[in-house]
């Protein structure tokens, strides 16, 4: 099996990498995972059905892919600081303008700003600064940045609930705007610099590590390159379906809504779980096998959920938050052990539009999948999961 060296932290990577992790971990919470609590009552509140607030963020999902490949080169060229911090102020001004929308018009154009937010400031954009700084170091900052990223949900789907029942959607969203500019805003901008680039289009890796592999040894890797946007679409489509429709999936499998609720509170630890097992135990291993073990539980998952019904309810959370969790490590460190640090920004944004597209469409395809077909939706699951594995066992473990 080829390895994938594991070298020692870089001083200050310990502190840099919860840096990030945190403002991940309250990043995906005060955007991302909104509208799987507030659709209903923003809907309600401005006469329009929950479905028209998924379209919005669906358009927000779309320009988070045009977004991601302009904030890839930004990082490449001058560091995470400066663009995360931008992020913080353009969430806490979505939020602010969201918790005030009395139009469709309004609501559509307001999540196109958190959409821009959140293709400039989530995982991409924190993978991304993380490489600028460490190179090929920053295996172990992308686990760690995942493992704060994997209680984004455990913490705010509890937290939205209750400032929602407790003050309403509008109030919700100022209390997320308040996070992103006083908790948020100060944490970013306590980040370290990025060292000084020794050309506009090189990355100086840190003393003691590799230099990157120059532009030039990408030319004929088209076929991998392919290989993983198809993975990577896949596995965003499956991750973001659950997190638009988990809970009702469980219910239409036969759970009450409490046990729905509380099973697929158990992602977000299963998650974490899983990327702690893999560092421990495949670290040393090229990422690419760590992939190909994880694709595995998204059809374990359904086989459960469809054979048991509701009492596999809590079986299904877990299978899929152990292979989802792995899969977001691997978004971030499979093209770094394949391609190398330089470059590492701008290739990740144009690798993940495609799955973007897909992400954008997940919530509406599989929210119109499981109304016609109820547990019958999980072959849509199934199908992308065997082309993302189809996808991994096509690549060869190549390291830079």
């Amino acid at each position: 099996m080829p390895l994938f060296s594991a070298p020692s932290f870089a001083p200050g990577q310990v502190l840099t990498t919860c840096k990030l992790g945190l403002g991940q971990m309250l990043s995906w919470g005060s955007a991302f995972y909104l509208p799987a609590i507030l659709a209903g009552a923003m809907g309600e509140s401005l006469g329009i059905p929950p479905s028209r607030i998924f379209a919005a963020f669906s358009v927000a999902l779309l320009m988070m892919a045009l977004t991601g490949p302009v904030a890839g080169r930004l990082i490449d060229r001058w560091g995470g600081r400066p663009l995360l911090m931008a992020t913080n102020l353009l969430f806490a001004l979505g939020l602010v303008l969201l918790s005030q929308v009395q139009t469709q018009v309004q609501l559509f154009a307001v999540w196109l700003l958190l959409g821009l937010a959140m293709g400039a400031g989530l995982y991409e954009a924190a993978f991304a600064t993380s490489v600028r700084l460490y190179g090929k170091a920053a295996r172990g900052s992308i686990v760690g940045i995942t493992l704060f990223g994997g209680f984004a949900s455990t913490l705010s789907w509890p937290l939205t609930t209750w400032l929602l029942h407790g003050w309403g959607w509008r109030e919700a969203c100022l209390v997320w705007a308040g996070v992103q500019l006083l908790v948020l805003l100060p944490l970013h901008a306590s980040l370290p610099q990025a060292p000084a680039r020794a050309s506009a289009d090189a990355v100086v890796p840190p003393t003691g590590l590799p230099a990157a592999a120059p532009a030039a040894a990408l030319r004929g890797q088209w076929l991998s390159l392919v290989l993983l946007a198809l993975t990577f679409a896949a596995i965003w489509f499956i991750g973001t379906s659950m997190m638009s429709h988990l809970p009702r999936l469980l219910m239409v499998s036969g759970a009450s809504a409490t046990a729905a609720v509380a099973a697929a509170a158990l992602v977000g630890p299963a998650q974490v779980a899983s990327r702690i097992a893999d560092y421990a135990f495949l670290r040393r291993a090229h990422p690419l096998w760590s992939a190909r073990i994880a694709v595995t539980a998204y059809p374990l998952a359904a086989l459960l959920l469809a054979v048991f019904g509701a009492p596999g309810a809590w079986a299904y959370a877990l299978a899929f938050g152990l292979g989802n969790g792995i899969m977001t490590v691997v978004i971030g460190t499979l093209p770094l052990a394949m391609f190398g640090a330089q470059g590492y920004g701008q290739r990740q944004g144009l690798l993940m539009v495609p799955a973007r597209m897909t992400q954008a469409s997940a919530p509406f395809l599989f929210g119109l999948a499981l109304e016609q077909w109820q547990l019958g939706a999980l072959w849509v699951l199934m199908l992308a999961a065997s082309m993302a594995a189809t996808a991994l066992w096509c690549l060869r473990p190549k390291q830079v």
